[in-house]
């Protein structure tokens, strides 16, 4: 089985990659510049022509994009073709504001899927195996990025989408499914489904399952490993650059691999823009190399990473990002301190319980305060009240430490969380909703 999709690229050496997003970098500069009025009155405000972009090392000189240019260029002002070129559309849920709308010419969704493709092989799939794609389709990129990434390398797809989790373990079951695709939430689900129907994990074909699309912690990981009985690989991806591929794991697991031959990468400073060296920990920047439809240049992400260009036992010399830390902007500031999701996480996951929870934030009387809803698991759910406080109080203790600051712990019932078959909705901060800037 071979360990690429595409050899000559993915072990391209080093100087040879810079060497092609140069050149590729010269080429689209002047694409953007020439057929997208909203980025060139941004490059004319800051003085830049594209002759003075020589090569890689002249990114810097141009303006950054952000999700509000992208609302406010709605729908069409980022478009860099004729609609008529265009074969597709994915969207953003919009759910904090206007929606983003990114195009694909089919030369777009080709190489999209070539991504994928890599990411579905440094996985251990071949065209032997059956991928199971629950991701959600529609203007959701998740699932159509790895079907079809899926269909280039000859798998055996299976298209489920998200929910009708009894039907999805039929057709994993009858159809000995070895790759499963979705986000990690519903693949702890499945898993939970899996195990209340009596199977046992070496019952399911599955091998690996390539997870992305919401942040998932380590401890998570091999809470799913162990439930599903595979190793659970990460992949990551944004609308607005293409989908899932941009970056994925291979067997070694330390980062992800960043598809340089199709996208420039910076970290830089999230309050000041300055670009960072390699192995800072700073905000994602992407540059679309390829794209035709919707060519971003540096598109900040508001996803904080460290860069690496350490040599991988894979042979991969495509640079690795590690697990998003975080996002600037899904940072909570609660009474001062930053606050993400994944530390909550990170925290019941080593106290033993599993990731089903929910963070509400509120300011009552000037004051923020913070509650954390757990789930208990069946076999450790107690109707004595004493029970459960002594359980509380010590999660509690455990938050305190990882953040600083000290939340009420509410211990629920099993099944009283309501479950997500798409991304799932881990914060509720009710400060937003009284007008409060956080």
């Amino acid at each position: 089985m071979s360990r690429y999709f595409q050899r000559e690229m993915e072990t391209m050496p080093v100087e040879q990659i810079k060497e092609l997003q140069s050149e590729k970098l010269r080429i689209q500069v002047k694409y953007v510049y020439e057929n997208v009025a909203y980025y060139r009155d941004l490059m004319d405000k800051k003085g830049v022509k594209p002759e003075d972009i020589k090569g890689i090392e002249d990114l810097h000189k141009l303006p950054m994009l952000c999700k509000d240019d992208l609302r406010e260029a709605y729908p069409m002002g980022l478009l860099a073709t004729d609609l008529k070129n265009c074969v597709r559309i994915h969207s953003t849920s919009g759910t904090t504001g206007r929606r983003v709308v990114a195009y694909y010419t089919q030369n777009d969704v080709s190489l999209w899927e070539d991504c994928c493709a890599r990411a579905l092989v440094a996985a251990g799939a071949s065209n032997e195996d059956v991928c199971h794609v629950a991701y959600g389709y529609g203007l959701f990129t998740g699932g159509f990025g790895l079907n079809g990434g899926s269909q280039r390398l000859g798998c055996l797809t299976l298209p489920m989408s998200s929910g009708n989790t009894d039907r999805q373990i039929q057709f994993m079951m009858d159809l000995k499914s070895t790759i499963l695709c979705c986000t990690p939430s519903y693949a702890a689900y499945i898993g939970e489904v899996l195990k209340e129907k009596g199977y046992k994990p070496e019952d399911n074909h599955l091998k690996a399952g390539i997870f992305g699309a919401e942040a998932w912690t380590e401890e998570m990981r091999r809470d799913i490993e162990k439930n599903l009985g595979i190793k659970a690989y990460d992949i990551y991806g944004l609308t607005e650059i293409s989908g899932p591929g941009v970056a994925y794991e291979c067997e070694e697991q330390r980062g992800m691999h960043i598809n340089e031959d199709h996208f420039a990468v910076e970290v830089i400073d999230p309050e000041t823009g300055e670009t960072l060296p390699e192995g800072s920990k700073g905000e994602l920047v992407f540059t679309s190399l390829d794209k035709e439809a919707f060519p971003l240049l540096r598109y900040r992400t508001r996803d904080i990473c460290v860069l690496s260009r350490e040599k991988c036992s894979c042979g991969r010399t495509f640079i690795r990002m590690t697990k998003p830390m975080g996002r600037s902007d899904d940072m909570m500031i609660i009474k001062g301190v930053n606050v993400f999701p994944s530390q909550i996480e990170t925290v019941l996951i080593n106290e033993g319980y599993a990731p089903n929870y929910q963070i509400v934030v509120d300011r009552v009387n000037n004051s923020d305060t913070l509650d954390v809803y757990v789930e208990m698991k069946a076999e450790d759910f107690s109707d004595k009240v004493k029970d459960i406080t002594v359980k509380e109080n010590k999660l509690r203790s455990a938050i305190k430490t990882m953040l600083g600051i000290n939340p009420k712990v509410h211990l629920v019932a099993p099944k009283s969380i309501e479950r997500s078959e798409g991304k799932a909705v881990r914060v509720i901060d009710k400060r937003k909703r009284l007008g409060i800037t956080i």
